[in-house]
């Protein structure tokens, strides 16, 4: 479904009050407990299923438009158009007190993000995207990522525990970071794929990994770091759609380099 840019621009507005208006209850919450037990030693606190709520009836309201969020599902991912929340990011750091978390919003326009909505509320950082557009940091316009180098970046990668199993065991995760550390400037684990994605397109961090499935992980910075000239695809070098089963963001030039590394590893099956 194409949406023209006015439009765009009108939605993006539009959901950026609806973020800003949840960021004081999201700040209010910090450190909140666990509400809800979610798969393996996962959970959501009461404050994630209250933003949720919240943001989901706004954009409703507002907008028109359907809503998929993490906690309440909602809105099939394939309509047309359809709003796509996580209420919080990192909500581990939240529980225990840190500030990386972040509330992540994108709209889909079959299946693909035209708008990428990242907000950091502990640290006043809003990051916005229009598809084709740039990438806008509390309104000021960040400069287009340039071809870099893997030796020169931080990379940012998500947590895991080495005896788990699944898609990318821990193992696989393990050795992707051994030889990632060998060749890269720093890592970093800062146990938020939206943050990281956000610093992604703000050249802050090189290139990003998630080897989770989300989509509400993963929307919002796709959008963001295409905007800002990154490339994102799966872990296979696909690609990012949303039934993707992974994620690699990176600036050009630096995305190759990790996605060698990674392909050198080997098959995320030899490590179950």
């Amino acid at each position: 479904m194409t949406v023209d840019a006015q439009q765009l621009g009108e939605l993006l507005t539009t959901a950026a009050g609806v973020l800003d208006a949840a960021s004081g209850q999201f700040i209010a919450g910090h450190r909140a407990d666990s509400a809800v037990a979610k798969k393996g030693n996962d959970f959501a606190t009461e404050v994630d299923l209250a933003i949720e709520r919240r943001v989901v009836a706004e954009l409703t309201k507002l907008t028109g438009i359907g809503v998929h969020g993490e906690e309440f599902g909602g809105e099939p991912i394939e309509s047309e158009l359809v709003w796509v929340l996580d209420p919080i990011d990192g909500t581990f750091n939240y529980a225990a007190g840190l500030p990386m978390a972040a509330i992540l919003l994108s709209l889909l326009a079959d299946g693909q993000p035209v708008l990428g909505l990242t907000w950091l509320p502990f640290m006043s950082q809003r990051y916005t995207s229009i598809v084709d557009g740039p990438v806008l940091c509390n309104g000021e316009v960040l400069d287009t990522l340039t071809t870099g180098t893997l030796a020169e970046s931080m990379v940012g990668v998500g947590t895991f525990n080495i005896d788990s199993r699944g898609r990318y065991p821990g193992r696989f995760r393990a050795a992707v970071l051994e030889s990632l550390s060998r060749e890269c400037s720093r890592m970093r684990m800062h146990g938020s794929t939206g943050i990281d994605f956000a610093y992604v397109a703000a050249g802050i961090l090189g290139g990003a990994i998630s080897f989770g499935h989300h989509i509400w992980d993963h929307a919002a910075g796709v959008a963001l770091v295409r905007a800002a000239g990154g490339v994102v695809t799966d872990l296979a070098g696909e690609p990012w759609t949303a039934e993707s089963p992974s994620a690699l963001a990176a600036a050009p030039g630096v995305h190759d380099a990790i996605l060698e590394i990674v392909r050198s590893v080997g098959d995320p099956k030899d490590f179950l």
